[in-house]
């Protein structure tokens, strides 16, 4: 199911839809451009590598045109050892040319009411703090919990989609999710 969305007057008429595998090239092309080279190397990666996103979690903004131009994807995890399930935003990009034309909110939005609408109770992300603190984000609740491999504590955010869905867990994040099959991974090396 897609949903369109009409943005302010900056921005055309966006359709937000479920990632398809023909999507991967070009959404490893938005990324590079839009996170710089070293985005793969980032702590978050560590729980992404060799998984797949959560089931109908992995979403595309395209364009009137239907040109890819945003993506985002939310992964399986563990909040500590033996802590509850959650989700890891990320990465979220936006095509340059259409960074601050409502691709990114819209994403998000979408992201968030699919998560809570599929019982997902968290969600949380390492990202700038003002930004996504406008869907609700914060660093309130990620105290006892770390990332995997150096990150900036006061980046890492959690929103609870169910009010003391964190509990006391404590402990380094863990990846949960589904394995990604052989030829998901060289589709990804080789954009």
């Amino acid at each position: 199911m897609e949903i369109a969305f009409d943005q302010p007057a900056v921005a055309p008429a966006l359709t937000i839809g479920i990632e398809n595998e023909g999507d991967i090239a070009a959404r490893e092309t938005l990324l590079a451009r839009a996170m710089g080279p070293k985005w793969k190397k980032k702590s978050s990666q560590k729980l992404r590598r060799g998984r797949r996103p959560s089931e109908g979690l992995s979403l595309v903004a395209r364009d009137e045109t239907g040109r890819l131009v945003g993506t985002v994807r939310l992964w399986d995890i563990a909040l500590g050892a033996d802590g509850p399930a959650g989700l890891l935003l990320g990465p979220l990009a936006v095509e340059p040319s259409h960074k601050g034309a409502g691709v990114g909110s819209a994403l998000m939005q979408r992201a968030i009411a699919e998560a809570g609408r599929l019982g997902h109770r968290v969600i949380l992300l390492v990202g700038d703090a003002p930004y996504y603190a406008r869907f609700g984000f914060s660093a309130e609740n990620t105290g006892s919990l770390a990332m995997p491999g150096p990150y900036e504590r006061d980046r890492f955010l959690a929103l609870e989609l169910a009010p003391g869905a964190i509990g006391d867990a404590r402990g380094t994040l863990k990846a949960t999710g589904r394995k990604a099959r052989r030829h998901e991974t060289r589709l990804r090396n080789a954009a």
